[in-house]
């Protein structure tokens, strides 16, 4: 019955029913991201202890992206994104009922599985329904959609907290899944590999030989390290060094979250248009990395506040331009597994950041971790430059002298 409705629901209603449930998720995710580490400092955790919360979470997305990515080829998007749904909602509340430290870790364990069946769901869903034409704009609206819902998550979280304790904020932020139901509603539930079991070896391997797989993943992790790094510490370092209340440092997160947001459409209608995506990537990963860097050393709430609506757009027009590059990757496997790769990735980098870099922040303090994290990701966008610059040598060098067809595909695909 609820195949016959979604698909009598014009297409883009459907997509904006989408783009909705991915700002109500991933709000909820935002203000998950203030909420329980401010929560856990109240409880008595160490700086270690928050990153690893935040990266606990993190890393089981990244190992149950890829499965999720085979369920969602298997079963279809509404199913896997009805569960996740339920599984978020049951982390939350319980999270805000968990008076001691360590069985946070468990909550969080939950979310993070949630998180990584959404994140497979969710661009699963949208790169099936749009023309690899507009798949840029298509990106640059799902991801503002995502960082509109980390706008309002954390807005909302440190508007509440003005009246109600961490704990209950944890809670009451719950309600924001309500606005997922009608896009769990109406996707699609293809199964794209229906009757050929649960295997991933072919659709994954198919994947791991397309060329562009190795630069475009390498790219992704470091850009994560640093987005990882950088939010799993942020609210304790606006409390810390900045000298903010609560409620200021969600309204710092909130302004991110909105020029990221912001930034994310015009950033998917230039990957659109540009010859070549790589050198996106890397003039994102410069600016987003020296944003990290001077971040650290800085205290009060305006430079700061100045510095990310300067520095931000960077990392989106990297982000836009690696899930382009995925989105195309998908057409020589299945889609679910494509996407869940990419959710393999990004949760990846997201969870190891944080584990990595988090005694360098609790032994030599912010600026140092922060440092150490930027460089790191640097250094792995250059290797994807490098890279993906001989590809297109060696591309161009094979096309006979003339076939302009033949070297503008190889280098739009780099």
């Amino acid at each position: 019955m609820l195949g016959v409705v979604a698909q009598a629901i014009p297409q883009p209603r459907r997509a904006l029913a989408l783009y909705v449930a991915a700002g109500a998720v991933f709000g909820t995710i935002g203000a998950r991201g203030l909420t329980v580490p401010l929560y856990a400092h109240d409880l008595g955790a160490s700086r270690f202890e928050v990153g690893a919360l935040f990266s606990v979470a993190t890393i089981v997305a990244a190992f149950l992206a890829l499965p999720a990515g085979v369920l969602v080829d298997k079963f279809g998007v509404r199913t896997l994104l009805g569960v996740s749904l339920v599984l978020t909602a049951v982390s939350q509340v319980a999270t805000a009922a968990t008076p001691e430290v360590a069985p946070l870790f468990l909550w969080q364990i939950i979310g993070g599985f949630a998180a990584g069946i959404q994140q497979s769901a969710i661009f699963s869903a949208v790169t099936e329904s749009v023309s690899r034409a507009r798949m840029g704009r298509a990106m640059g609206w799902l991801t503002f959609s995502m960082q509109s819902g980390f706008f309002l998550g954390p807005a909302l979280a440190g508007l509440a907290l003005t009246w109600i304790d961490v704990r209950a904020d944890i809670a009451v932020t719950t309600a924001l899944l309500v606005a997922a139901i009608p896009g769990a509603l109406v996707a699609s539930n293809t199964r794209q590999n229906a009757g050929q079991g649960l295997s991933i070896r072919e659709p994954l391997r198919a994947l791991l030989r397309q060329p562009a797989f190795t630069p475009v993943a390498i790219s992704l992790l470091g850009m994560t390290l640093t987005w990882g790094t950088f939010n799993a510490f942020v609210p304790i370092f606006g409390k810390e060094q900045l000298g903010l209340p609560s409620a200021q440092v969600g309204y710092l997160l909130a302004l991110q979250a909105v020029i990221n947001a912001v930034s994310r459409i015009p950033g998917g209608w230039l990957v659109d248009r540009a010859r070549r995506r790589w050198p996106l990537v890397l003039v994102g990963a410069a600016g987003w990395c020296t944003t990290v860097v001077i971040f650290g050393h800085l205290t009060g709430f305006l430079l700061p506040a100045i510095l990310l609506v300067i520095g931000t757009p960077f990392i989106a027009l990297s982000f836009v331009a690696i899930g382009v590059v995925f989105a195309d990757l998908s057409t020589g496997s299945t889609r679910g597994v494509t996407m869940g790769m990419y959710g393999t990735v990004l949760f990846g980098g997201l969870s190891v950041g944080p584990l990595v870099f988090g005694p360098i922040v609790q032994g030599y303090g912010y600026a140092a971790g922060f440092t150490a994290c930027a460089v790191a990701a640097m250094a792995l966008v250059l290797v994807t430059a490098m890279m993906q610059s001989d590809r297109v040598r060696r591309r161009s060098a094979q096309a006979p002298l003339g076939d302009s067809e033949t070297q503008s595909a190889a280098a739009r695909q780099a």
